[in-house]
């Protein structure tokens, strides 16, 4: 254990690992927020552990209980108040509250690149950089990485494109692809999909599983719905109805696959910070500013095998905790190439 500052003079912390339990003092806390339980795998150690969930009264009150409903479109159906918490969260006042933040999500502040004059404000820190040894590359090509710190559902074979189920929620992918992405869906008739859930202690950079190219991408403006089981267990067609970034992409040795960027309440930016053309296995893609949020990557029928014990999990509809740079699929030769 270590005692630090990360950039609130005279204010320090004891880091520990994810998983510990704060005081309700940091960030959240202080703007009302409190935890409650989900549990999920953790596929490092073989145990199921307990998610710190944030905002537990408030994801009840919106999403539970009809009164809550009344609180969708102003909190949920436009943009103000995710923006007015990202500004808040861009101003160096907040940086009081990364400390505390710290503390109450147990964020393990030893593989953080923490900047030399500390964070400039809570933003800078939730999209904190990691250290270059942090998250290793699972190294061998015939693997497919995961892109993200999260919580992994995967979906081996989309027995239809029009009813996926993900915690309650049904979406088409169609739908999630959008206008822009109509001609590209039936590509993955009979494929594999995967959903990639980030929490708000969650390291929030993104990167390409795979190396690849990319070949087009567009932002379909929606909602800001929480992406929280709370609110996909109300059959809210969440990611479909959110704004979101899509992206398509050639894989090398996989062909055709997207990669979808959602966006959620308190979110108030996806940045994307690759510029376009090739990429390699790991490379940054972008980042979500101050919120929790999901990735899902959808690829073709017979591309990708996703590990066993990923399948087993998700098949008891358990979220398996990885991150990111591990193997979660091996690659094989796509049907039709």
């Amino acid at each position: 254990m270590q005692t630090r500052s990360y950039g609130v003079p005279g204010h320090r912390t004891t880091t520990g690992k994810t998983g510990a339990v704060g005081d309700g003092t940091g960030f959240f806390g202080r703007i009302g927020f409190k935890m409650s339980d989900l549990y999920y795998y953790d596929r490092s150690n073989g145990e199921l552990r307990r998610e710190k969930i944030l905002g537990d009264f408030f994801m009840r009150l919106a999403y539970n209980y009809r009164l809550g409903k009344l609180l969708h479109w102003p909190l949920f159906g436009q943009a103000f108040f995710s923006r007015l918490l990202g500004y808040y969260a861009d101003c160096r006042v907040s940086r009081r509250r990364i400390a505390g933040t710290i503390k109450d999500l147990g964020i393990d502040m030893s593989e953080v690149a923490v900047p030399e004059q500390g964070f400039a404000c809570f933003n800078d820190f939730f999209a904190r950089r990691l250290k270059a040894d942090a998250r290793p590359l699972a190294a061998a090509k015939t693997t497919l990485i995961s892109p993200a710190d999260c919580r992994l559902l995967v979906y081996p074979r989309l027995e239809a494109l029009d009813c996926i189920p993900v915690k309650g929620s049904r979406f088409n992918v169609a739908e999630l692809l959008g206008a822009p992405g109509g001609g590209l869906a039936g590509e993955f008739a009979g494929g594999s999909l995967c959903v990639c859930r980030l929490c708000p202690a969650d390291y929030h950079r993104y990167h390409f599983p795979a190396d690849g190219k990319l070949l087009r991408r567009w932002l379909l403006r929606g909602k800001y719905h929480s992406v929280h089981p709370f609110a996909l267990h109300t059959g809210l067609k969440v990611f479909t109805q959110n704004l979101r970034q899509v992206n398509e992409l050639e894989l090398v040795d996989l062909g055709k696959a997207a990669f979808i960027e959602v966006g959620a309440f308190a979110v108030s930016s996806i940045q994307e910070t690759f510029g376009g053309g090739e990429f390699r296995k790991g490379e940054e893609k972008g980042y979500f500013a101050f919120g929790g949020s999901t990735i899902i990557m959808i690829f073709r029928a017979g591309s990708i095998e996703f590990d066993a014990d990923l399948v087993a999990k998700s098949a008891e509809n358990m979220e398996c905790l990885v991150r990111m740079g591990e193997q979660i699929a091996t690659i094989v030769a796509p049907s039709g190439r």
